[in-house]
């Protein structure tokens, strides 16, 4: 109940920055419409390309933005953890009768829960209704997006607290964060489907965390995963998600050994 706490704390923190949701929910429509253009030009004239229908194309695009603030695509580190390792701050945090990871994995959770309706749902209702998406009409189809959007989250917020442990050995883990943001945006299908890539490429993208992020749940809200393959996916999902939390917890205790707090 503890953590609950935490991510029920969390979604309504971000829940009060209202001017922020609202500039990026037109921020993400915006783009929306950009990149639909975009696409609707190129299935034109590839109207399979990557075994995606035309709708299926453009559901993929919204799908995404609807996607991009809860997952973090784009986004290299957990930028308030970052800060306290570089001022010294997550000293008090390592005294807290709870653990840093799950602390800091549910309240970003709690984040992502209030972007997923806050800068998700919007974007994706208008791209509904400027453009022929291929939306499942099933309610259980609805569930299973949802659960690969969360396990998404959970993959992304692992990947980027691995970044912020760096900070316990480079002080600044800016660089890393820029990395791993550039990392996210093309292997997460941000910008083009991961089956659309060359050859072998695709093959890899779709191995690596970065596609747990919006590749695996857009492709289920399109209909491009279902049945066996829908398991397969979400399974890849929750794989990566334990992989890299105890990569994370692996990490944490190294670098709590480690830990000199400047002045002492």
């Amino acid at each position: 109940m503890w953590y609950v706490a935490v991510a029920a704390g969390s979604f309504r923190r971000y829940a009060t920055y209202r001017a922020a949701t609202a500039a990026g929910l037109v921020t993400n429509t915006v783009f929306g419409f950009l990149l639909a253009s975009a696409y609707t030009a190129l299935w034109q004239q590839r109207p399979h390309l990557g075994g995606y229908g035309p709708a299926q194309a453009l559901t993929f695009v919204w799908a995404g933005q609807a996607l991009l603030a809860a997952a973090q695509v784009g986004v290299g580190g957990v930028a308030e953890l970052q800060e306290r390792i570089r001022s010294g701050d997550i000293a008090v945090d390592l005294h807290r009768p709870a653990d840093l990871q799950l602390w800091w994995l549910a309240a970003d959770l709690g984040r992502a829960a209030l972007q997923l309706i806050g800068r998700g749902a919007v974007p994706l209702a208008v791209g509904a209704l400027a453009f022929p998406l291929a939306l499942p009409d099933s309610p259980l189809t609805w569930g299973w997006f949802v659960l690969s959007a969360m396990l998404g989250a959970v993959v992304g917020f692992a990947l980027r607290y691995l970044v912020a442990l760096s900070g316990f050995w480079l002080l600044d883990s800016s660089g890393p964060a820029m990395v791993s943001a550039l990392a996210g945006l093309f292997f997460s299908g941000m910008l083009l489907p991961l089956r659309v890539f060359p050859g072998g490429l695709a093959d890899l993208a779709q191995l690596l965390p970065w596609a747990a992020l919006l590749q695996v749940p857009a492709d289920v809200l399109t209909g491009a995963r279902s049945g066996g393959a829908l398991l397969r996916g979400l399974a890849f999902q929750a794989a990566w998600a334990a992989a890299l939390l105890a990569l994370g917890r692996l990490v944490q205790a190294a670098a709590t050994r480690k830990a000199v707090v400047h002045g002492g």
